[in-house]
């Protein structure tokens, strides 16, 4: 397991990576901006070049999210999927939560209520062939 944690702009966010049994997790908290941006995309990068890169970013602590922050979510939703891997989101309710239903991004991306949900391996949905 390795940890790596980054203060990113001008400390509004902090990014705590950890990669442990093929899943990174992105813990995040403060404010994803345009200056600070850059803190998440870094950490996003692949420990090392596997394909299928599985990911879990965890908003719980987040809490103010631009454009900047939406649009580097859907690049590394679209990166993770064209490399045969997943990512997932933690997501919190208030203003970051609104921000991604209104661009419609909880329509796109899994999000989950906690990160044991995120972690948890999907199931086949029974109705589905």
């Amino acid at each position: 397991m390795a940890e790596n944690r980054e203060a990113a702009g001008h400390g509004t966010l902090t990014v705590v990576r950890t990669d442990a049994d093929g899943i990174t997790v992105l813990g995040l908290e403060g404010e994803i901006d345009h200056q600070s941006v850059g803190g998440l995309t870094r950490a996003l990068v692949p420990a090392d070049s596997a394909v299928g890169q599985r990911v879990v970013i965890d908003l719980s602590r987040v809490t103010f999210m631009d454009s900047s922050g939406v649009n580097a979510l859907i690049a590394a939703f679209q990166a993770a999927g064209n490399a045969g891997g997943w990512l997932r989101l933690v997501v919190v309710r208030g203003a970051v939560m609104r921000t991604l239903q209104l661009v419609g991004l909880d329509t796109v991306i899994p999000f989950h209520p906690t990160l044991e949900d995120a972690l948890a391996p999907t199931r086949p949905d029974p109705g589905k062939s």
